[in-house]
């Protein structure tokens, strides 16, 4: 659910700025992708989570099998994706794009890195 509730902010987030800033008008949408990096890694984020709420089902899941698990690590690329544009977003106080970061990051170790091996199992059961 996290994952979804996720896709609902960045979509809002999209939409607000698509209808606020650009009033709905696709090229200058376009150009504003293609001016900003900023912009274009959010923009890409947003497009890379499209698969992943779409698959993010019970039904899609067993459908895709094993190339479920496949296509949702892509939200570890997102996460840098986010957090990369939030932090060229900023233009003078770093502070709370920084702690993002540093969770993030910290997440990323904890799921992908050296720390994995001392995540926590469950003990097996004596009989």
């Amino acid at each position: 659910m996290l994952g979804l509730y996720t896709f609902f902010y960045v979509s809002c987030h999209f939409s607000i700025w698509f209808i606020a800033d650009h009033s709905l008008d696709l090229a200058s949408m376009f150009e504003d992708i293609v001016k900003r990096p900023y912009i274009t890694l959010g923009f890409s984020a947003f497009v890379l989570l499209i698969p992943l709420a779409i698959t993010s089902n019970q039904a899609m899941i067993r459908l895709l099998g094993r190339k479920w698990k496949s296509l949702h690590q892509l939200v570890y690329l997102i996460i840098l994706l986010g957090v990369l544009h939030f932090i060229w977003l900023v233009k003078a106080d770093y502070l709370e794009p920084s702690i993002y970061a540093i969770i993030a990051m910290i997440l990323l170790v904890h799921r992908v890195g050296p720390f994995k091996r001392f995540s926590i199992k469950s003990a097996p059961v004596a009989r």
